[in-house]
């Protein structure tokens, strides 16, 4: 048996993966394949003709979005601390917001934060 490098899982050899440089089970492969683009032209067209917005939201979607809204700017670490998520979990959910146009990312100083889009 082979040991996934990302979560330390135990796994057979036929379902091991080689991604990177890395061995990984199938769903830490599976999570670095499809991790969603923030910056895809194509998902924002699909996001505004199917005209869903706010309502096909998840409910952390929305926590994120208020928070941005109630605070934002606000940099990732004070949102993952604020959450209770980690940085993966974050950014497959900003990528929704960004490509509904309902959240972005700005610079203020040297830092990146997250805000709502205007």
């Amino acid at each position: 048996m082979s040991q996934c490098e990302a979560c330390g899982v135990k796994v057979a050899g036929d379902e091991i993966y080689e991604h990177a440089g890395q061995t990984l089970c199938e769903d830490c492969y599976l999570d670095r394949m499809a991790t969603p683009k923030v910056c895809d032209p194509w998902a924002v067209y699909s996001a505004k003709k199917t005209g869903e917005g706010q309502a096909g939201l998840t409910e952390l979607q929305q926590k994120i979005l208020d928070l941005l809204k109630e605070r934002g700017p606000v940099p990732l670490e004070e949102i993952k601390a604020e959450l209770g998520i980690d940085e993966g979990e974050f950014r497959s959910n900003f990528a929704t917001l960004r490509h509904l146009e309902l959240a972005k990312a700005t610079k203020v100083g040297d830092k990146v934060c997250y805000t709502v889009f205007s």
